[in-house]
């Protein structure tokens, strides 16, 4: 019945109207000024009212004698008196009455003043709030673009609007980012396949192919496979190392140096490369030691690739101040300026265009330095070589005996 149904749709709209915030503020703000009102008005009454029943004016009063004549007896000023003392009396009565009347209308006004009142200032402070609810609602996970950018004073609701706002901020970088991150690695990955299928589809429509060109085939699909495992890896690795570590120990960052320089021996000298290390220990940062080895052998991995011949790759660690440091230097070709901060992106290979670098062995690296509160720096002479370093904060149990001196960094650094 479609009455019904109206009255269902009513009562709903004013349960709903009955249990917000905006009419719970208004019965508070109403109230209030409803009290604060009606105070104010009995206290008038009441003032006047205690006024009027005090001592009458008529007993205070005496007859005047020549206005009345010597005719007058005492009982006639008793009349009299008494007559004046019953005018005065029906007067504050009346008046009285009247007063109440006056009282009464000026609750009522009060009432219906103080509740639209309320609900005006209720509305105006809940304003923001709508503002909020309304950028809000406007998001989608596609478009983080829109921003409450609320002005008024600093208080409370400016305050949770602005961090709203860099809330979504930090919310559309990181869309931004995973994005960029999934482009990147689709065309990356994409290359090994088109590799492989070019390869199957040649192979597969030459009728005269032979064992040997099965061979060369499975050997350059194996290739683009290994490729591609080599690029999975560190993709599930740089994924990780978006989030801060959760398993901190204390590391000694020079006990990790030397057992990467032991590691990378046996590389080096295939290489013909030198691997020196000089790394004091008592150098403890807390992090997780897995991720730190890992950026480490990566820093090592990249020097290695591109030092020529005959020449020396080098791993310092020292501390000074709030930080420790890790450092790995290379005398290969160097990186020209405009490319130091691009082989810090994924997939951006810059010096190791000529080798089989993926691009993503530095990202990884400032990822695990970042994840550590700490950072990834370059140094680097074109034509002379290259200087990676870690900076980790330092825990306090280092030991002063323990720290580089600055003259050591700075001659490390250049």
């Amino acid at each position: 019945m479609p009455g019904a149904g109206y009255i269902k749709r009513a009562r709903s709209r004013l349960h709903r109207t009955l249990g917000s915030i905006r009419f719970r503020l208004a019965l508070v703000y109403g109230v209030l000024l409803f009290g604060l009102g009606a105070a104010a008005v009995g206290g008038i009454y009441w003032a006047l009212a205690r006024s009027l029943d005090g001592t009458t004016v008529s007993q205070s009063m005496t007859a005047d004698r020549p206005a009345l004549g010597d005719r007058q007896t005492p009982s006639d000023e008793q009349a009299l008196r008494e007559l004046l003392g019953a005018v005065e009396a029906q007067a504050n009565e009346r008046a009285t009455r009247q007063l109440a009347d006056y009282a009464l209308v000026a609750l009522a006004a009060l009432l219906g003043g103080s509740a639209a009142v309320g609900w005006f200032l209720a509305g105006h402070v809940l304003k923001p709030v709508g503002r909020i609810t309304e950028v809000a609602r406007r998001i989608s996970a596609t478009d983080l673009s829109q921003r409450i950018a609320l002005t008024g004073p600093p208080d409370e609701l400016r305050r949770l609007a602005d961090t709203f706002d860099a809330m979504l901020d930090r919310l559309d970088r990181s869309f931004d980012a995973q994005r960029g991150f999934v482009e990147d690695a689709s065309h990356e990955l994409r290359n090994p396949l088109a590799v492989i299928r070019s390869n199957l589809d040649t192979m597969l429509a030459d009728p005269d192919v032979t064992a040997e060109d099965y061979r060369v085939v499975a050997e350059q699909v194996s290739r683009s496979v290994d490729r591609m495992s080599r690029v999975v890896d560190d993709l599930v690795t740089f994924a990780r190392h978006e989030i801060r570590p959760q398993h901190l120990t204390l590391v000694d960052v020079g006990e990790l140096a030397r057992h990467a320089t032991a590691e990378f021996e046996g590389y080096a000298a295939s290489h013909d490369v030198r691997l020196t290390h000089y790394a004091p220990g008592g150098l403890l940062a807390l992090g997780d030691a897995g991720s730190l080895r890992q950026a480490l052998a990566n820093l090592l991995s990249n020097a290695l690739s591109v030092a020529p011949g005959g020449s020396e790759v080098r791993i310092t660690a020292g501390g000074e101040g709030a930080w420790i440091w890790v450092a790995v230097e290379d005398q290969g070709p160097g990186i020209p300026a405009a490319e130091r901060e691009r082989v810090f992106q994924r997939f951006q290979r810059g010096r190791l265009a000529a080798t089989e670098g993926r691009g993503l062995g530095l990202a990884i690296v400032r990822q695990i330095a970042e994840s550590h509160r700490g950072e990834a720096r370059l140094t680097s002479t074109e034509g002379f070589g290259s200087t990676f370093t870690i900076l980790l904060p330092a825990t306090g149990a280092s030991s002063p005996g323990a720290r580089i001196r600055r003259r050591d960094r700075e001659a490390v650094a250049g």
